[in-house]
């Protein structure tokens, strides 16, 4: 029987297979490497675009947070220039109050009393004057109550004083409320 040797033929294929295995072995690094690289610029290109997406938006934040504060002093200017408005609409509505005010004064003054003063702070108005009794000061006050345009009479003080030219005075100071006119009223 003739014998074989199936050796060398062995190594050889064993030798070749080994080649085969290491560029295999490198090609798959290789790929693997390339797929890596690949993946690591994607994704520092999606970053980046994320990145500018955000500065962007940080830019328009604040030229919105810009916006927002001119608006602010806008409405705050607005504010004042309505109260501004209402005020002179007020004071408008008012000017023929002071002319009705003195003419109800004058119609509820008793004989025998004198005013000295008429102060007004707001709807507040402050009478201050002398009578020759204290029944002249209780009619005046009830004539204001009967007013059209006077209410809520309030007595503060009442001082009885000689006078160096004759009969006694009584000092008096008095605090009624003008009423406002209503705008139904004003036609």
């Amino acid at each position: 029987m003739p014998r074989i040797n199936l050796l060398p033929w062995r190594d050889e294929l064993r030798a070749q297979r080994r080649n085969q295995f290491y560029t295999g072995l490198g090609a798959a690094f290789g790929v693997a490497a390339l797929v890596v690289l690949l993946g690591v610029l994607t994704m520092n290109s999606i970053i980046d675009a994320q990145y500018d997406r955000n500065n962007l938006l940080k830019q328009e934040i604040a030229s919105l947070d810009a916006r927002i504060k001119e608006i602010l002093t806008l409405e705050e200017q607005k504010d004042r220039l309505v109260a501004r408005m209402k005020i002179i609409e007020e004071l408008q509505q008012s000017r023929p109050e002071v002319v009705h005010v003195f003419e109800e004064l004058v119609r509820t003054l008793p004989d025998g009393v004198f005013l000295n003063s008429v102060k007004q702070a707001g709807q507040r108005i402050e009478i201050k004057g002398s009578a020759e009794s204290n029944t002249r000061v209780s009619a005046f006050m009830r004539n204001i109550d009967k007013s059209d345009w006077l209410e809520q009479p309030e007595l503060e003080v009442v001082e009885v004083k000689r006078s160096d030219l004759g009969p006694r005075l009584s000092e008096f100071t008095v605090y009624a409320r003008g009423v406002k006119i209503r705008p139904e009223e004003e036609s």
